[in-house]
């Protein structure tokens, strides 16, 4: 999909690519079964904010994913940020008065509680000049307190975009079970707005720029999407993927032919991108 706003062109993938998905028994529960996308968990997709993230509005490039405020998805998750916000002083939040002010930082939003939103962005947002820094103040409480920040961040916000949804599976006799779906939170994920959104990085071969492979670097998330045994299973598969990802490389025409169904397009783009990058540099040195 090429979308062109006013100010920028983005180029991202198609939101209906080839995928692979692999299906496995949940290790501590019989009645669930996992459904994950091997395309997105082994792509090399990495948050960018503050590295060339655009934000999601073009009118506020340096708030990313932040512009909405963060809907809380159940009482256990408000009951987490609230505790983190204890700990919050204001040499860490830049909106430390406006969080304690009669009106908080939290409002309710369609009769559900969501972070505010204060100067065109979530409260926990420090905009660039914050003496702590640009970014989530939560995210970066949880660095200097050595505490991972899925932990205590609102479950929305660690999560994307990876997207966990579950579904129950009728089976022709009679039985059923919990289908839970891990897999990659594209414009979609955001409703019919999503569609609308001026830049978006889960399909932009800009942010497909990560050393590991998103099981590898969203590790912590994913075993605490999932649990612990599960994980380990899909890190297993993910691994055997990536083997056969290798060994389509390798393999000729036809293995290219196959290449985009193991290899998320984005990610190749990127690696396209980076090695036209490291030519024209080889091609200039020899030059001079």
């Amino acid at each position: 999909m090429t979308r062109t706003p006013t100010m920028w062109r983005v180029v991202e993938t198609a939101l209906d690519i080839p995928r692979t998905w692999v299906e496995f028994d949940n290790p501590d529960d019989p009645e669930e079964r996992f459904r994950c996308d091997l395309t997105w968990l082994t792509s090399s997709w990495t948050c960018i904010f503050g590295n060339g993230c655009q934000g999601i509005y073009e009118e506020a490039p340096d708030v990313g994913c932040c512009t909405l405020g963060a809907h809380f998805s159940d009482k256990d998750d408000l009951k987490n940020v609230k505790a983190a916000v204890r700990e919050l002083g204001p040499d860490e939040w830049q909106y430390y008065d406006e969080g304690h002010s009669k009106d908080g930082w939290r409002e309710k939003e369609d009769g559900d509680w969501k972070t505010r939103v204060v100067d065109g962005a979530c409260i926990f947002h420090n905009r660039p000049g914050f003496p702590a820094g640009a970014g989530c103040a939560l995210h970066q409480h949880a660095i200097l307190t050595g505490v991972p920040p899925h932990t205590i961040k609102p479950d929305v916000c660690w999560q994307l975009p990876m997207r966990r949804t579950y579904r129950t599976v009728e089976q022709p006799d009679d039985t059923s079970y919990l289908e839970i779906s891990i897999g990659e939170y594209d414009r979609r994920g955001w409703g019919p707005g999503g569609h609308d959104l001026d830049w978006y990085c889960s399909g932009n071969p800009e942010a497909h720029v990560g050393s590991s492979p998103v099981y590898v670097s969203n590790e912590g998330e994913l075993r605490h999407l999932m649990g612990d045994n599960a994980y380990a299973e899909l890190a297993r598969r993910c691994e055997a993927h990536l083997v056969q990802a290798t060994a389509l490389r390798h393999a000729g025409p036809a293995g290219r032919e196959l290449l985009p169904l193991y290899v998320h397009p984005a990610t190749l783009l990127a690696e396209e991108a980076a090695e036209e990058a490291s030519s024209a540099k080889s091609s200039k040195r020899k030059r001079k």
